[in-house]
């Protein structure tokens, strides 16, 4: 009897754009509070009869205790400070022109592939995986590839917080399978359209990023590359309406607002917390005794970047002890929550130290519910 081993697959490169603006807390806040003094005192009538709710004050010490955000990066700047606007100011391209989505996932995708060692002939398959896409079709992925004069295949994913893992588990199943010798993964975060910026609970989570992996196979990864071998993949998905974002073509034929607050981004925040931080801790625990590895033996952790308190706890459960920069590096104080990239920035930044045979953990958790993990092992 032939026995087939099972390829080895790697991580053999990741890359990561950042843009080059910033929003701090206290500029967030200072926008909010003149919006919502404004508000307050046009409506003063309707709040004063109890029609309506007076808007609250926020403040950027209420952010950084709530969140652990200090800034976020941002596409654009213009536009979201503006009192008379608060949301960014996107110019449309033309049809003939690369697109906004597909521009910032090709500057983190060239990254990964110089750091891979791979030019475009060696890849063939692009998964575009992230919280929304600009458009329903033609796929953000192919016309990336298109850009980067790939062949073979491309498709667009949506999996809110959970995008990149659950991408990266694409791309490993294809390699398993065969129908893919080289995937390029990449998350472009343009999240800051989504935001309500008129809502003090949420209008500080969110900034843009973009990221990239490559995946392969050990036997073609090249000498110089990163590699870390992919131990295994695990996700999990649990229906909650606790974290929303109904903006879709439905909302057209429905004759209501397709930009009305109820369509952007928002969440029972303290509901999430307590649900989804247990969520993902036994998500982590089963995926690594599955593959017989205790908590302790795992070097660091690249977890979801989110909310600082949710990273807190879920350490805590697993490790029975408090989260350290080392153990479980944090990029959420100055990226804010990048939706599905957080964990693959804080990869792609913290990960030189760590040394052949170390184990690590990268995991994401949130909206769906949903939780999905890559355990993996330096090279």
């Amino acid at each position: 009897m032939t026995h087939t081993r099972s390829p080895r697959i790697v991580i053999s490169g990741s890359g990561l754009w950042t843009p080059a603006e910033s929003i701090t807390n206290d500029e967030l806040v200072n926008s909010y509070n003149a919006w919502a003094a404004k508000f307050n005192t046009d409506h003063a009538a309707a709040v004063a009869a109890g029609q309506i709710e007076e808007k609250p004050m926020s403040s950027a010490r209420f952010i950084e205790k709530a969140s652990g955000i200090k800034a976020r990066h941002v596409y654009t700047r213009d536009g979201i400070l503006d009192i008379n606007r608060m949301r960014p100011k996107i110019p449309e391209r033309g049809e003939d022109d690369i697109s906004h989505q597909a521009e910032i996932a090709v500057l983190a995708a060239r990254q990964a592939m110089e750091a891979a060692g791979k030019t475009a002939a060696d890849i063939d398959a692009v998964i575009v995986s992230c919280a929304y896409t600009q458009r329903a079709y033609p796929a953000i992925a192919i016309e990336v590839q298109n850009v980067l004069g790939i062949e073979g295949f491309g498709f667009d994913m949506l999996m809110a917080c959970s995008a990149a893992t659950f991408g990266l588990h694409r791309a490993y199943d294809s390699l398993m399978a065969g129908s893919a010798s080289c995937v390029l993964a990449v998350n472009p975060e343009l999240v800051t359209p989504q935001v309500n910026y008129c809502d003090r609970d949420s209008h500080f989570i969110f900034g843009d990023v973009s990221t990239a992996v490559i995946m392969e196979r050990a036997e073609t990864a090249a000498a110089s590359a990163l590699p870390f071998e992919v131990l295994g993949t695990k996700a999990l998905t649990r229906f909650s309406s606790s974290i929303r974002s109904n903006f879709g073509y439905m909302s057209r034929a429905a004759d209501t607002d397709p930009y009305g607050w109820d369509k952007l981004f928002h969440q029972a925040g303290r509901k999430v917390f307590e649900e989804v931080s247990p969520i993902a801790a036994a998500h982590i625990r089963d995926h690594l005794a599955s593959l017989g590895i205790r908590p302790e033996e795992v070097r660091r952790f690249w977890l979801h970047q989110a909310n600082l308190n949710m990273n807190k706890r879920v350490i805590r459960e697993l490790m029975g002890k408090d989260l350290d920069a080392d153990l479980a590096p944090m990029i959420l104080d100055t990226y804010g929550n990048t939706a599905s990239a957080g964990s693959i920035v804080a990869f792609h930044l913290y990960n030189a130290d760590l040394q052949p045979g170390d184990i690590g953990v990268i995991c994401s958790f949130g909206a769906g519910y949903s939780a999905g993990s890559l355990v993996v092992r330096k090279r």
